[in-house]
């Protein structure tokens, strides 16, 4: 049997390396689950690495997308077969694997397939994987959060939402920048106390001091970091951007941690607790959706596209 998939063989410019094919359904090996995938959901890391850093496998083709969700309907050797017609969602699918989720199927180590709650949608559980083990990973790598202050930069984005909302349900204050009104809703809904437009005003002014930053632009924002952190505060950095200069005197001075964070390559035992109190939140019902814009497979790199040009929400594939 054939599965329709989204692939390349090159990377490139979306709409020149990216096509839909019929493809042979792939088998689990030892320890894998296949997944018939609902979802695929979009996010910076795949067209970044569709368009320049991918490394084609050598069976000559990629599917892209890491994270979607969808319904375990084959198992490999050594997992249960009690997973079979478990709804699942799905992270680093195609790390350094050739199945991402833009596929009819995939096929992924068993505990990258996570139970998804029945009160969760489908949108939602292909909405966790990088986002909110990214969110997680930069407000919980230095302890529990309860009584701090937190500073989530870009709260209208997926990382800055889930960040927001796992903030939150951690026992924080949350402080949040963003840069139009409408960005500013989003931020609100996600539960922030505190929302600032940095292009208004002095943003230094309008936020309290805090005591962890999740940081999407560092080399922009480092002046205004510097100048709301408490002494012994942490910023996360989660996104790539060179830093011309490092205080590094005022940092030691207030004993300021600046860490830098790759979901991919985050410890192992960091990800299983990410994966852990990602689904524990999820079972709360303390997570929630960002708008939703809505791609068929045969437009993948319109899906591609829109994420690369800022889209504010979330880019969904769906999947035939």
């Amino acid at each position: 049997m054939e599965v329709l998939a989204a692939i390349y063989e090159r990377t490139g410019p979306s709409h020149e390396v990216l096509r839909v094919e019929e493809i042979p359904t792939p088998e689990p090996g030892p320890g894998e689950v296949r997944v018939r995938v609902r979802l695929s959901a979009v996010n910076p890391t795949d067209w970044k690495s569709r368009a320049r850093t991918a490394t084609i496998p050598d069976a000559g083709f990629q599917i892209p997308n890491q994270d979607g969700m969808g319904t375990i309907d084959a198992v490999g050797e050594g997992v249960h077969p009690g997973r079979l017609g478990e709804r699942v969602w799905l992270y680093f699918c195609a790390w350094q694997r050739q199945w991402g989720s833009a596929a009819q199927y995939t096929v992924l180590p068993s505990e990258q397939a996570v139970p998804l709650p029945e009160s969760a949608s489908d949108d939602l559980g292909a909405s966790m994987g990088i986002p909110a083990l990214t969110a997680h990973r930069c407000l919980f790598a230095d302890g529990p959060l309860d009584g701090k202050t937190v500073l989530v930069h870009g709260g209208a984005g997926a990382v800055g939402h889930y960040a927001i909302e796992l903030a939150k349900w951690g026992g924080a204050r949350v402080a949040s920048t963003v840069s139009n009104d409408e960005k500013a809703g989003l931020a609100r809904r996600a539960g922030a106390d505190v929302v600032v437009n940095y292009r208004e005003g002095n943003a230094a002014e309008e936020l309290p001091k805090v005591d962890r930053i999740v940081e999407v632009a560092i080399n922009q924002n480092l002046a205004l970091d510097l100048a709301v952190m408490a002494p012994n505060a942490v910023v996360s950095a989660y996104a790539n951007g060179t830093l011309e200069s490092v205080p590094i005197r005022d940092l030691m001075t207030r004993n300021i941690l600046l860490r830098f964070v790759l979901v991919y390559t985050m410890p192992p035992e960091a990800l299983q607790q990410a994966v852990d109190e990602v689904s524990e939140a999820l079972r709360a019902n303390v997570l929630t959706e960002l708008p939703a814009h809505r791609f068929p497979l045969d437009r993948i790199a319109d899906a591609h596209d829109a994420v690369e040009n800022g889209a504010v929400g979330k880019v969904f594939v769906d999947i035939p």
